[in-house]
C-alpha cells in the first residue's frame, strides 16, 4: 500500500491515477487546504494586476484560490508562471489561454522554482514586476521558499505575494491513525511531495519510531527533511506517473 499524503482534492487524483497503474494508493492527507479568513490583501493583488508583468503560481490550489470570486478582467500582456503540471492544470482550469502560461517542460528532472527559473529568467529586466501566489499559514500570513523572488530582485525587478488559501494540519482521527501505523511498521509506504507534510505527520504522532518506514518522495529537500525525521528508507523520484510506479515497484 502506498499512502498519498496531498491536501485531499489532489490526493484524489493522484490515488486514481495510481490505482489505474496498478498501484495499491490511498489517500491519507497531511496538509488541509481552507479559505482565507481576511480576503483583503487577495482583493487588493487582485486590483494591483495591471501594475504587474507576471503572476507566479506555486501550485494547483494557488491558481484555484486566487481565480475563486475574481471578478476583474486580466491584462492582455500579463504572463502566467507555473512550477508544475498540476499548476498548469489548474491555470487552465481558470480560462487562462496556454499561450500566456510558462512552466517546466513535462519531462522535467524536478518540478520547482530552479527549472521555471530556467524557463522565465529571459523575461526578467531591470523595473519588471512579479506578483508571487502561495498559499499561507493559519492566519494568511504567505508562507515559503524565496529562491524565485531573490533571483528576481537580483535581476533589479520587485516580487510581491500574496496567500491565496491558508495551508493547515489535516483532521486526524481513528482511521487516519490505522492507516499511519501501517507506514510507521512499513507495512505501507508514504508518498511525499511537501516536506511541509512530513512536519505535519511527526507533530501529529510525536511518539512514533520511523526507523521501518519507508518514504518515495519527489525532491531531494523533501528526502532531507524524511532522513531527518528519522524514516529508515527514503528514495527520490521524477514526479511522473512512470517515473513513480517505477520507484515504487523498487522500494516494495
Amino acid at each position: 500500500m502506498l499512502l498519498i499524503t496531498r491536501p485531499a482534492s489532489e490526493a484524489a487524483r493522484w490515488v486514481d491515477d495510481l490505482r489505474a497503474a496498478g498501484v495499491d494508493a490511498v489517500a491519507l492527507p497531511l496538509i488541509a487546504i481552507a479559505p482565507l479568513e481576511d480576503p483583503a490583501p487577495l482583493q487588493a493583488a487582485w486590483r494591483r494586476l495591471s501594475g504587474y508583468d507576471a503572476l507566479m503560481f506555486v501550485s494547483a490550489a494557488a491558481a484555484e484560490h486566487f481565480f475563486r470570486g475574481i471578478d476583474l478582467p486580466l491584462p492582455a500582456r500579463l504572463r502566467f508562471w507555473a512550477t508544475g503540471p498540476g499548476t498548469v492544470r489548474g491555470l487552465h482550469a481558470a480560462g487562462v489561454p496556454p499561450a500566456a502560461i510558462d512552466a517546466p517542460p513535462a519531462d522535467a528532472a524536478q518540478f520547482d522554482s530552479e527549472q521555471l527559473w530556467a524557463r522565465v529568467a529571459d523575461q526578467v529586466r531591470p523595473g519588471i514586476r512579479i506578483l508571487i501566489v502561495r498559499g499561507g499559514d493559519a492566519t494568511g500570513q504567505a508562507t515559503g521558499r524565496d529562491w524565485l523572488a531573490r533571483e528576481i530582485l537580483a535581476q533589479g525587478g520587485a516580487c510581491d505575494a500574496v496567500a491565496a488559501y491558508r495551508r493547515l494540519p489535516p483532521p486526524f482521527g481513528e482511521a487516519e491513525r490505522r492507516l499511519a501505523a501501517e507506514g510507521v511498521s512499513g507495512a505501507a509506504a508514504w508518498l511525499f511531495s511537501s516536506s511541509e507534510a512530513i512536519a505535519n505527520l511527526c507533530r501529529l504522532m510525536p511518539a512514533a519510531d520511523w526507523q521501518q518506514a519507508r518514504a518515495l518522495v519527489t525532491h531531494e529537500r523533501i528526502a532531507e527533511a524524511a532522513r531527518a525525521a528519522g524514516f529508515g528508507r527514503v528514495e527520490v523520484s521524477r514526479p511522473s506517473l512512470s517515473a513513480l510506479v517505477a520507484s515504487i515497484e523498487s522500494l516494495a
